[in-house]
């Protein structure tokens, strides 16, 4: 390391007590957010991070290591991208709220949003339905705000009333509003998906798209490029009723099996949270996991193993609803801090 990056590196003093008031903030949210959960019936539980998978879709990488048995034998595990596999086995167990701040780990994420370990704030509700999580939501984003003493999140330049009521949105709505793609016109009733109407509707749109791009490219593009831009400005935005194709853990929705239980909260153009109600059926989620394990071996030539103590208890657990929230990301809009490393007390090293 030179002496200039050395002198910039977070552990030097001047640097932390430069970042000290966001991560005094960040206990004060946390602590905060702790009793609002224990105020609902939460129970906090603290779900390990070692598991026989990382979880099952295409696009997640997961870390993996190797567990040494007892006779000397090693035996591939992983740290989990999210704690949901180890919560849920709990619904199934019999908790009925549960709640966890948990550590995951994600390869392949570095930058302004991203690390490759963070904190993610994970809670379900059994019984309940999903739109009960958006309330949640709208809870959370408030008490964020009031914990760091500020009347507005902060991204750049971009800004978002955590008091305000979030504008509720559909995906399809957005496509529509934001790319003029009637996303819905390129599904078949039963929810599968047609690469060739989606890129025929982009092509009439003026967007770009490849020959070999598949359906679940072409709508990563445009959400990216030209919906995500417009959400959570001014209020948050719940972005709700993804394709089922896009929603390999919802249930379908009851009015409509072409999308799913399935919606995303935005604040300052930044994805926070991550929402669904719960898929229960085993024979359905293990067919969704092959389907995401085919895509990750076409594009990565990789697959991840199933859990199938997990498949077991999904056949036990109840209705359910369940989020998950990046907490990092919103510590650094109730601070306006610029990158995610600023609030997380000893960041992974670059």
């Amino acid at each position: 390391m030179t002496a200039s990056a050395d002198s910039a590196a977070w552990w030097q003093p001047h640097r932390h007590a430069d970042r000290r008031p966001l991560l005094l903030a960040r206990n004060r949210i946390q602590q905060g957010l702790r009793l609002w959960l224990a105020g609902q019936g939460f129970t906090e539980v603290d779900p390990v991070a070692l598991q026989v998978s990382p979880g099952n879709e295409a696009h997640l990488h997961g870390f993996a290591t190797e567990a040494i048995g007892n006779d000397g034998q090693g035996r591939r595990m992983y740290l989990h991208t999210s704690p949901e596999f180890a919560m849920k086995k709990l619904l199934a167990a019999g908790e009925t709220r549960i709640a966890a701040f948990a550590h995951v780990w994600r390869n392949r994420e570095r930058g302004v949003l991203h690390s490759p370990e963070f904190t993610m704030l994970e809670w379900y509700r059994v019984g309940e339905g999903y739109e009960v999580l958006m309330q949640d939501c709208a809870a959370m984003l408030r008490l964020a705000a009031e914990a760091a003493g500020s009347r507005m999140l902060r991204f750049r330049d971009a800004t978002c009333d955590p008091f305000a009521e979030p504008e509720r949105l559909s995906v399809a709505d957005a496509f529509q509003r934001f790319a003029r793609i009637d996303l819905l016109a390129t599904v078949d009733a039963a929810g599968e998906p047609s690469a060739e109407r989606l890129r025929a509707q982009m092509q009439a749109a003026g967007l770009k798209a490849a020959a070999d791009d598949t359906w679940s490219d072409m709508l990563s593009r445009v959400l990216v490029e030209k919906v995500e831009p417009h959400l959570g400005h001014g209020r948050a935005t719940i972005l709700d009723r993804y394709p089922v194709a896009e929603a390999a853990l919802a249930r379908p929705a009851a009015d409509d099996p072409r999308v799913a239980e399935r919606f995303e909260l935005y604040a300052c153009g930044v994805e926070l949270a991550n929402g669904f109600g719960e898929l229960t059926n085993p024979a359905e989620q293990r067919r969704r996991f092959g389907l995401e394990m085919d895509e990750k071996a076409r594009v990565y030539g990789e697959r991840y193993p199933l859990d199938e103590d997990f498949l077991a208890a999904l056949a036990q657990m109840p209705a359910a609803s369940g989020i998950a929230l990046g907490f990092d990301r919103l510590v650094m809009l109730a601070t306006a801090a610029p990158r995610i490393d600023d609030v997380i007390w000893a960041p992974v090293a670059s």
